[in-house]
């Protein structure tokens, strides 16, 4: 039996490292890049309409933005707003999508870049920062807004970027260990504050402007706004009594299904060194106002690369430097989908196609759909089947059932049983 396979949506040009899914005009973002060196790989930030075509989930290429000599590494969404991190920078991009009323002498000229779903008639002509590119019945324009310099190490780079609940500022984190907050669109800084000894690996911010950050120095860290709260305590309570040291590599917070006013926190850790007897991953739950932890299960030997929840907190999706990728029920942390080694290579970044705007139109009777990228340009589909769950109340009427018609097979077979 050969070994299982994801559907592949998409192949890009260059290595991709970011991914983001905006519900209201269904479009899958990926952008990534070669970088600065001069390898010919170019960097980008590719837009790709999601459709239903026969009952299933596709994808074509509507839009390829420059972005010249800077690869995207990270990647946050804001309504039509992309916080892109470039290097050691932050580069907002206001995207719009219109009907298209004509066509213009790019897109007859056609262009050289094209995805293996691109759509017959598209020309996504490669352009200077900021062009548009048009397709039969819309056209995508994006719009360079502000940038700033977010990381200021001697090799600086900004690892992670995450806006807070309302849109109005953002957070971003790099190898310098600090924490800066900036207004949205303006990008002027409201914070800054010292927040790890090294590399920020991941920061998630809460509906209460509570901060989480996560580290190379082992620490995970709640902030409000420069203030301790509190450091989340894993291992002194944890499942691995070893003297292998973990560290904390992802965060996120998830809504709790049925609860309006529930939250969680989602954690991911690994090993700090690799060693030549491998240790297991953990995935743990904490209460989000309280930060304890409720619950901790093994994720397997794989490295955790990344982490996302669904929008609705039902679901949690991993990559793994080794290429799998894998979804869990948020609430018990079983494991529902796996794929080993579905890139073949580190897994970037993983995003849930959102429960709201036309996510379910493109679901169809699937329960759940996850993205994954990957170094190797490919952008692969998941796709968790409907889980056809039976009522605890019909279950006991079936058994009730079976017990009285065993009965009467007895009664009937022995006169004198009863």
């Amino acid at each position: 039996m050969g070994r299982r396979r994801a559907p592949e949506l998409y192949r890009a040009p260059f290595p991709l490292y970011a991914l983001q899914v905006d519900p209201s005009a269904g479009l899958l973002i990926a952008a990534g890049g070669g970088g600065a060196a001069k390898t010919g790989i170019k960097n980008g930030v590719h837009f790709l309409q999601l459709e239903q075509i026969n009952g299933r989930l596709s994808a074509s290429l509507l839009h390829s933005h420059d972005t010249e000599t800077r690869a995207t590494m990270n990647l946050a969404l804001a309504g039509n707003i992309l916080a892109a991190g470039q290097d050691a920078h932050c580069q907002l991009l206001r995207f719009k999508t219109h009907q298209q009323k004509g066509k213009n002498k790019a897109e007859k000229a056609g262009s050289k870049e094209q995805g293996p779903w691109q759509r017959k008639g598209a020309a996504p002509a490669e352009k200077k920062s900021g062009a548009e590119t048009h397709q039969e019945g819309v056209e995508l324009s994006v719009e360079n807004l502000q940038a700033v310099q977010t990381d200021f190490s001697a090799d600086p780079l900004q690892k992670v970027v995450c806006f807070n609940h309302d849109n109005t500022l953002l957070a971003t984190g790099g190898t310098d260990g600090y924490v800066r907050v900036w207004k949205v669109p303006t990008l002027e800084k409201v914070l800054e504050f010292k927040a790890h000894e090294g590399e920020i690996e991941d920061l998630a911010l809460g509906p209460d402007g509570k901060l989480v950050t996560v580290g190379w120095d082992l620490n995970a860290s709640v902030w409000q706004k420069d203030q301790l709260v509190t450091r989340l305590h894993w291992q002194e309570n944890g499942p691995t009594f070893s003297n292998t040291p973990y560290r904390y590599q992802a965060c996120r917070f998830g809504q709790v299904p049925d609860q309006p006013a529930g939250l969680r926190l989602f954690t991911v850790q690994i090993p700090h060194k690799r060693l030549r007897q491998p240790q297991p991953c953990y995935l743990t739950a904490w209460d989000g106002s309280t930060f304890l932890p409720l619950q901790t299960k093994s994720c397997g030997h794989e490295v955790i690369s990344c982490l996302s929840v669904s929008e609705s907190g039902t679901f949690l999706g991993l990559g793994t430097v080794t290429g799998s990728v894998a979804i869990y029920i948020a609430f018990s942390l079983q494991r529902l989908y796996y794929v080993r080694e579905a890139h073949g290579i580190v897994v970037t970044d993983v995003a849930f196609l959102p429960e709201k705007g036309r996510g379910p139109e493109l679901l169809g009777s699937h329960e759940t759909a996850l993205f994954s990228v990957a170094v190797d340009s490919r952008c692969q589909l998941h796709l968790l089947p409907s889980r056809r769950t039976v009522p605890v109340w019909l279950l006991l009427l079936l058994c009730v059932g079976l017990i009285v018609m065993s009965i009467l097979l007895l009664q009937s077979a022995f006169p004198g049983f009863l």
